[in-house]
């Protein structure tokens, strides 16, 4: 079974949730593939085998994502890091899938701390159970919710010889924010791979910033903290004001192309202009 055809299965899976639900993180990337406004490239999407499937805090999922899991034959297991009560879910697919998983998300607001309701102490208030699942709770993941796109992928390319269609991924411009407003939170290799992702992401909508990101920036933007601003003006600075370290760790990445360090630090610097409009 091909990877997509892994994927492909977990949302026709979820199919009953797909109004509620958005696919984010790295198959977010892959499925850039399909949406019309991208440009087509010559090179391979980032390999991942996970997929995070994230939905609103506050709304409620009916039925049982889990007992569909089940159904369709994803096995349920706890991550157990971070010692989080109730742990955090993953789903696989079995040996077939030679590590398929599907996590579900949900964001973090507020306090990061909550008072248990039977021994009244703090802890960390790090996962959320909804919909038969329960999902980790991630700062700044509301990004990631507002405004997606939709996005099919073909039969010829499911893996599973029907399309999969009418599925939520996060619009690029919540993409590339969000990756700005966690890169203190990543390890060093993961925040090389997340310069990579914006890069990628600003490469691939490039021919539709003005008319189709501008847009979308405007309205994220009025959701944002103040905070929030502050720290994505500081992550494009810090980001791409030069070549650095971070940038050169980003092109050695990819395997099936060569990307100079200077010519992605200035797309991405013209990018964010035309984006921001101050160019």
């Amino acid at each position: 079974m091909s990877d997509f055809a892994e994927f492909s299965k977990l949302a026709v899976t979820l199919a009953p949730w797909r109004s509620k639900i958005v696919f984010v993180g790295g198959w977010a990337y892959r499925l850039y593939m399909y949406e019309p406004r991208a440009y087509k490239p010559d090179f391979a999407a980032i390999f991942t085998q996970d997929a995070d499937v994230a939905f609103p805090e506050r709304d409620a999922l009916e039925g049982d994502i889990k007992k569909a899991l089940i159904g369709a034959g994803f096995k349920e297991e706890p991550n157990f890091s971070g010692n989080f009560r109730p742990p955090a879910m993953r789903y696989t697919l079995g040996d077939e899938a030679k590590g398929f998983y599907a996590e579900f998300l949900t964001p973090l607001t507020g306090s990061p701390m909550r008072r248990n309701r039977i021994t009244k102490q703090l802890e960390p208030d790090a996962t959320q159970a909804n919909g038969g699942v329960v999902a980790q709770k991630l700062r700044h993941l509301e990004v990631l919710l507002h405004d997606p796109w939709l996005v099919t992928i073909p039969a010829e390319d499911s893996g599973i010889g029907e399309a999969v269609v009418d599925l939520r991924i996060p619009n690029p411009v919540s993409f590339i924010m969000q990756k700005l407003l966690i890169r203190h939170d990543r390890v060093r290799e993961k925040r090389a791979q997340d310069v990579l992702y914006i890069y990628d992401a600003i490469y691939l909508f490039s021919g539709a910033i003005e008319d189709e990101l501008a847009p979308v920036w405007k309205s994220l933007e009025a959701t944002l903290t103040d905070a929030q601003r502050k720290s994505i003006t500081a992550g494009v600075t810090a980001l791409f004001s030069e070549v650095n370290d971070l940038v050169r760790e980003a092109v050695t990445i990819p395997t099936d192309r060569k990307i100079e360090p200077a010519d992605m630090v200035k797309l991405c610097q013209n990018g964010f202009e035309e984006l921001f409009g101050t160019g």
